[in-house]
């Protein structure tokens, strides 16, 4: 009869011990990506849809574009780099300190003249933080105080971007503009 309860206790406390399948939950926070919301410099309080803006780069060496909610028609189709938008979310690198973007305002054009190329290196800290075992880890970013960007006009076409300020500095969520551009 000992034998018996010894065996049932035992079982009991090895179902007890057993979790459930994990399974990351697709609304639980991952690397967040840096989010630049456009407003117009003439009314700063007045966001402002970028013409055909493109954006490229992340990568050193990348000539891809980042790609916005379009859809992918054909791998050659330029259209599908480009945004109307007055805000963009872009992917920082986690494997450095810094990520370097180029901004083409008015993409798409044929004219030459009207096509406009700024480029933004963000500097950054970076942290990864453990979300859960079904989830792994995610990374934040933290933008210094001192020095968070560096833009310039490689192009010497004249500068698109007027000002940039950022809106704040731990890029830990999505759901906020952390970076505010004025054109």
């Amino acid at each position: 009869m000992k034998k018996i309860i010894s065996l049932l206790l035992i079982f009991t406390f090895g179902l007890s011990s057993c979790e459930k399948d994990d399974i990351c939950d697709a609304n639980t926070p991952t690397t967040p990506r840096l989010v630049i919301t456009f407003y117009k410099d003439s009314e700063p309080t007045q966001k402002q849809n970028v013409k055909d803006l493109m954006v490229i780069g992340g990568a050193e060496g990348d000539n891809k574009g980042i790609v916005f909610n379009k859809s992918i028609t054909d791998e050659k189709d330029l259209t599908r780099y480009v945004t109307n938008s007055n805000t963009v979310s872009i992917p920082l690198r986690t494997d450095q300190n810094t990520t370097t973007y180029r901004f083409v305002y008015n993409s798409l054009t044929t004219n030459l003249a009207a096509k406009n190329t700024d480029v933004i290196t963000f500097n950054y800290t970076h942290q990864n933080v453990y979300v859960s075992r079904a989830c792994g880890f995610k990374t934040t970013f933290t933008l210094p105080e001192i020095n968070p960007f560096v833009k310039t006009d490689p192009t010497g076409d004249g500068a698109w971007i007027k000002q940039i300020f950022v809106k704040q500095f731990n890029v830990e969520l999505e759901n906020e503009t952390h970076i505010e551009i004025y054109f």
